[in-house]
């Protein structure tokens, strides 16, 4: 007689619940208040897959299904303590914005009469105008402003509307270029602007800017290499000359200014302001919002009434104009007395010192000299004299995955923790942190 043949096993994956059956399970259920179908749906299919290729009990699936929907958080971004010493930190977002400015994104996040004008009833003309207020309440020198999406975006409106279809003369050694590879003279010519190069990378004089003017020029640019420094045998044109060459021929002046400092800081000696280019005599100052402001990000265009009501009415002036949250925060931020950046700027050396004994003390640790940055395209290299609590180098990498992330300083084989940029409330965290790695 043949030898029977023995019975398949039945496939315990026949057994997996049905989609359906899992998607009305009461942990499930309990989670449609916070997360939204797609993503409840997209975790439970996850969870099945896993259990079909076995790497799952099958008994299993309901708990993971319920301990994965617990932890997952309907943002990604999340927050780290700066303890690297550059205040302007654009990796980590730049800088924290004052309690007054998330106070006013939350005001926002609801309906707003942002243009609406609650007397009349009807469609307000004056959209922005609480931060045009505040801004020419900070810069009196500007007679009129206008707040856009970002610096890059200023720029690129600024030059468009007052230079159309014609030439902008900038001088080479001020052809940088910014974040993630964008080149500003890319930027300025996606439009029909056409950049004029003057000059040397190292030198430029007043002569260059007046041979390259002519019937076509449409504005002078001059923009601060924030992000740089070129030093040794160096020559550049000030803004006071470029603005008397530029009324002689009729034509603007734009300065891009970047960092967007209000006004003179001792503790920057060497980094323009706002006012002070509008003494000048610059037609329109660039800034940004989210730098030396202290705000959330956007592009800030300040000057004379006819050259901001030109940028005003460009079609460009549309396409990057500011949402209603930033727009409220920045406002708050210009007004408020001050905020991260300023804090971690001005902090006191002896503060510093005595901050960082603590926490060294706390772990064991020994303190060292320390200069921090300013960061994010503010007073390139300058050093911020300050103070560090120095670490074994794989306590940094610890750090980051630590709860919530501490990101320090690696240099020179060892990890940097500088509190510059950490409020003072927070040394307890740095310290747990630190312990709980070690």
């Amino acid at each position: 007689m043949p030898t029977p043949t023995p019975a398949a096993r039945p496939d315990p994956r026949r057994n997996i619940p049905r989609m359906d059956e899992l998607l009305q399970l009461p942990e499930v259920e309990a989670e449609r208040q916070r997360l939204a179908e797609h993503t409840i749906r997209a975790i439970v299919q996850r969870t099945v897959a896993q259990a079909r290729r076995g790497d799952l009990p099958i008994n299993d699936i309901p708990t993971e299904i319920a301990q994965r929907l617990g932890q997952k958080r309907v943002h990604s971004l999340r927050p780290v303590i700066n303890a690297t010493g550059v205040i302007i930190h654009t990796n980590l977002g730049r800088a924290p914005l004052p309690g007054a400015a998330v106070e006013a994104l939350h005001d926002a996040a609801s309906y707003t009469d942002v243009e609406m004008d609650l007397d009349s009833g009807k469609r307000s003309k004056s959209r922005g105008a609480g931060a045009t207020a505040a801004l020419l309440a900070a810069c009196p020198g500007a007679e009129d402003a206008l707040v856009v999406n970002n610096g890059a975006s200023a720029l690129l409106l600024a030059t468009a509307a007052l230079a159309p279809g014609k030439d902008v003369i900038i001088s080479r050694g001020e052809l940088i270029e910014i974040g993630a590879g964008f080149r500003l003279p890319e930027l300025i010519e996606s439009t029909a602007t056409r950049l004029k190069e003057v000059g040397a990378t190292n030198r430029t004089h007043l002569a260059d800017y007046e041979r390259a003017l002519g019937e076509n020029t449409g504005a002078i640019l001059k923009v601060h290499p924030s992000n740089f420094r070129i030093e040794g045998f160096t020559s550049a044109v000030g803004v006071d000359e470029l603005h008397r060459l530029a009324a002689q021929h009729h034509t603007r002046l734009i300065v891009d200014l970047g960092s967007g400092l209000l006004n003179h800081d001792p503790a920057l000696p060497e980094e323009p302001d706002i006012q002070a280019q509008l003494r000048a005599g610059a037609d329109i100052v660039i800034a940004s919002g989210d730098k030396l402001l202290g705000g959330p990000q956007a592009g800030i265009l300040l000057g004379t009434k006819e050259a901001i009501a030109a940028v005003k009415k460009h079609p460009l002036a549309r396409a990057v104009r500011i949402d209603k949250l930033r727009l409220n925060a920045l406002e708050a931020a210009i007004s408020t007395p001050s905020n991260a950046v300023q804090d971690a700027l001005h902090l006191a050396r002896e503060t510093h010192r005595a901050r960082t004994e603590a926490i060294a003390e706390a772990v064991g640790a020994r303190v060292v000299p320390h200069d921090g940055r300013v960061g994010g395209g503010g007073a390139p290299e300058y050093p911020l004299s300050g103070f560090a609590v120095s670490l074994p180098e794989h306590f940094a990498e610890a750090l980051r995955h630590h709860e919530p992330p501490v990101v320090a300083r690696v240099h020179q084989g060892s990890c940097l923790v500088d509190i510059r940029c950490v409020p003072a409330e927070q040394d307890a965290m740095v310290i747990a942190a630190i312990k709980a790695v070690g």
